[in-house]
């Protein structure tokens, strides 16, 4: 079998994208940083019109009033939109990092593991599709597939204001791959949880503590017997998940009975048909509370991100992205269940297939100990290639709009 050279090349060019991503890292685009998000978004423009100077750029808006900072934006980069086929790519820009974190450097691990803000998620997965989209524009039957690159600064929030741009891209491609990373024995993602969150206001009666009897009515106290329960429900509903946070009451004095309590929840469920039969069970576990005199249980938010579901198309798909890694020698990988979401599930829920976590390995997301294996960067970006190599050829059929 003879590989198109610019694919077998990529073996060749791990310290280069290892360099891109160690200053990609470097630049905090935390998701509330607006300015930092701004030099990010630039940063990948200037990156992308250099190697695709005939691509179309778009900034459009991700404006979304207290989820993002004003102005955010995300970068919409399209080539050949009036090719016959066409393929929609997604990567954030994003990280959990913010500008007052502490955690804001690299560093080298060992000479494959470089340990930094986004590493793995996901500006590793941006480096990854820059060097597929770079190595598969210089194969012979390139301009027969149209693609999309949608970089977005909102997805460790929810994607409250990117999620529109999912359901208009949707419109206008068959097929999405989602550069998350891979999960550390080589694994893509068959699919995901669908999450969402709660924030629980309880009001009770502030007294003075030291009044007999007491007509106060503890807010806290209420509000734990309610989290106690909330934190129970897996148990009762396998396939849910429950974490309580961010816990706030009362005030500085602690001789007052105090009124207000909140606490934040964050929800998360393996199928669409579990999303309504948990809010209801949490209603449940709050009717005896505001039965009682003088206290108020109150609930805000709900679920942001359907379930991703496995697809049909996605089954058929995701044995040809093997099969261009095996013919590439790279080592055998499956596919798995996992439980943070992605935009691959926005996609899910408006009906455009994808291949989620098809991004280089890494592990410890969301920690100062996030890293990515600096060598499955080019390896990951070989098998996207080469999977677009054997579309554009006519080899493999993508799935047909709707």
């Amino acid at each position: 079998m003879i590989l198109p050279a610019s694919i077998t090349a990529l073996a060749g060019r791990t310290d280069a994208l290892a360099s891109l991503l160690v200053r990609w890292c470097e630049i905090n685009s935390g998701s509330g940083h607006a300015a930092g998000l701004a030099r990010m978004r630039a940063e990948l423009r200037d990156t992308f019109v250099r190697s695709f100077p005939h691509a179309r750029m778009e900034e459009p808006t991700t404006d979304a009033p207290g989820f993002n900072p004003p102005g955010t934006r995300a970068l919409s980069v399209r080539v050949r939109p009036e090719a016959p086929r066409q393929i929609l790519f997604s990567g954030h820009y994003d990280t959990v990092y913010e500008k007052d974190d502490p955690f804001q450097q690299c560093r080298w691990l060992d000479a494959d593991t470089l340990n930094g803000p986004g590493a793995a998620d996901m500006k590793g997965g941006i480096v990854t599709l820059l060097a597929a989209l770079e190595a598969f524009e210089a194969t012979p039957h390139a301009a027969n597939l149209g693609w999309e690159a949608l970089l977005t600064p909102d997805e460790e929030t929810g994607s409250h204001g990117s999620a529109p741009l999912f359901l208009a891209a949707a419109q206008r491609h068959p097929f999405a791959v989602v550069f998350e990373p891979a999960r550390m024995n080589g694994d893509a993602v068959q699919s995901r949880k669908g999450t969402g969150s709660l924030t629980v206001v309880c009001q009770g009666r502030a007294a003075h503590a030291a009044k007999v009897p007491n007509d106060g009515r503890n807010a806290i106290v209420a509000l734990a017997e309610f989290l106690l329960g909330a934190a129970r429900i897996p148990e009762e509903m396998p396939g849910v998940l429950v974490n309580v946070g961010n816990i706030r009451g009362g005030g500085p004095a602690t001789n007052v009975v105090p009124d207000h309590a909140t606490s934040e929840l964050d929800l998360r469920v393996i199928r669409a048909a579990d999303r309504e039969p948990l809010l209801a069970r949490l209603h449940a576990l709050a009717e005896p509370i505001n039965a009682r005199e003088g206290l108020r249980l109150e609930f805000t938010g709900s679920f942001n991100r359907p379930p991703k579901e496995c697809l049909p198309d996605e089954a058929r798909l995701f044995p040809e992205w093997q099969r261009a890694a095996a013919d590439l020698g790279l080592p055998p990988f499956g596919w798995v269940h996992a439980g943070g979401g992605s935009d691959g599930n926005l996609m899910s829920a408006a009906g455009l297939p994808n291949l989620d976590g098809v991004g280089p390995i890494g592990d410890h997301l969301h920690s100062d100990r996030e890293y990515c294996l600096v060598r499955t960067i080019a390896e990951r970006a070989q098998i996207a290639a080469l999977f677009l190599h054997r579309v554009a050829a006519g080899e493999l059929q993508l799935p047909v709009r709707a």
